[in-house]
């Protein structure tokens, strides 16, 4: 089946000799799917964005990959050993039925929103593929993939059949290159036969109504690796008094909240835009009961000053959620981010009533989820609020995490 889209297919259709170093040849024999720049030490011609490489071991060939000059991953592994499917349609159908297999019975009909693709846990490094109703989004991380984008749309509109609509994001490094190497197509195109859809769409999740921005949105439109911790916490909220959600975006957490019976919910997020996004999906469940009876406030302002501003008021919570955005994209940000998480912390806590609970999550890959929540409880106890534990969740199950660097959003659960 093909999508009929206007995009790249059937790759450069050039393929690269690659010998590594041995500490590059150990990292494929654990079928790591990285091959850095300093593990390779001699390329057969000089590469394109998508050329496959052949990498051998000991004139065998150990595995094949697509190629991307302009990252210091140099290649990204798709296949190990003499794979009879070389790198190409056959070989994308493939991954995405697998990929789709090991979703099967993870969601009902009340939810039609997932992750259809994670990256290198699902054969396709550098690349991610979110379902919202009938439109898929596919999030480019590197240059590799943009000459077959047009093969792997088709392998998942052919493995979906609900699909009508695609749009295509890049991360803001593929943004950044030439027109040239991005074949003109640029982050937040649309493609659709409606052409006046605008991007926004409307999908159920656990049977909640949420609009998706997927031109323009964070990540590809929603936080979908959150709906977990979304579930988890209105069953926290059921009957609860009070709700603050900390960087609330498109109000998620706090819809649950409301829908488990929670009275009154609050959300803090610097964007107006999230604040009026939150508001949105209020009103698209303004249907059930629960949430048309709470009381929905958001306040658009820095975290921080509206966290001291209510507890300065004297509002305090039945529940806190804190889920900021990462704050350490690099190593260099690591020392920055885990004060401003002992800072959130203690201001989470300052506006917890006795016997509430702290939601607390992160999604920077650069800190562990020990090292955090140390910082967490030990800046809880320093303000003469100790924690006590109850609960301690990762990915959601559609974003399986099957490599070391895959991992990065955990979640804490614990009670002042």
């Amino acid at each position: 089946m093909s999508t009929d889209f206007t995009l790249p297919r059937g790759g450069t259709s050039r393929w690269i000799a690659v010998r590594l170093s041995g500490k590059g040849l150990q990292t494929v024999r654990r079928k790591h799917p990285w091959i850095f720049e300093d593990s390779i030490e001699k390329i057969s011609a000089e590469a394109e964005p998508g050329d496959v490489a052949i990498i051998y071991d000991r004139k065998k060939i150990a595995a094949a990959g697509l190629v991307d000059p302009h990252s210091g991953v140099r290649v990204r592994l798709l296949t190990f050993g003499a794979s009879k499917e070389v790198i190409g349609p056959e070989l994308f159908r493939l991954l995405v039925k697998r990929s789709a297999e090991r979703r099967n019975g993870l969601f009902g009909p009340e939810t039609n929103a997932y992750r259809l693709i994670n990256g290198e846990s699902d054969g396709f490094p550098g690349l991610v593929a979110d379902k919202y109703a009938d439109v898929l989004v596919l999030k480019v991380y590197t240059a590799s993939f943009i000459p077959h984008l047009g093969d792997v749309t088709d392998a998942l509109f052919a493995q979906y059949a609900e699909l009508k609509r695609l749009s295509l994001r890049f991360s803001r490094e593929v943004s950044a290159m030439s027109a040239g190497i991005r074949h003109n197509l640029e982050d937040g195109m649309l493609f659709s036969a409606a052409p006046e859809w605008n991007g926004q769409v409307v999908f159920l999740e656990n049977g909640l109504k949420f609009e998706a921005d997927v031109k323009c949105g964070q990540k590809t439109g929603f936080f979908l690796d959150q709906r977990e911790n979304r579930a988890k916490v209105g069953e926290l909220a059921a009957g609860a008094d009070s709700v603050l959600n900390v960087f609330s975006y498109s109000g998620g957490f706090s819809l649950y909240a409301a829908k488990n019976g929670a009275h009154r919910v609050t959300d803090i997020d610097f964007n107006k835009h999230a604040i009026a996004a939150s508001a949105h999906n209020f009103a698209l469940n303004g249907d059930i009961a629960n949430i048309a009876k709470c009381r929905h406030r958001g306040i658009a302002d820095d975290a921080f000053h509206a966290m001291s501003e209510l507890e300065k008021a004297g509002e305090r919570f039945q529940i806190v959620i804190v889920d900021p955005p990462s704050f350490a994209k690099s190593l260099a940000e690591r020392g920055q981010a885990m004060k401003s998480y002992s800072r959130l912390a203690a201001a989470a806590v300052k506006l917890l009533r006795k016997n509430g609970i702290l939601v607390f999550a992160s999604c920077s890959s650069r800190i562990g989820a020990d090292e955090l929540f140390e910082v967490v409880h030990q800046t809880a106890a320093n303000a003469g609020r100790p924690l006590k534990e109850f609960d301690r969740r990762a990915e959601a199950p559609d974003h399986p995490a099957l490599f070391k660097e895959s991992h990065y959003l955990k979640c804490l659960y614990a009670r002042v």
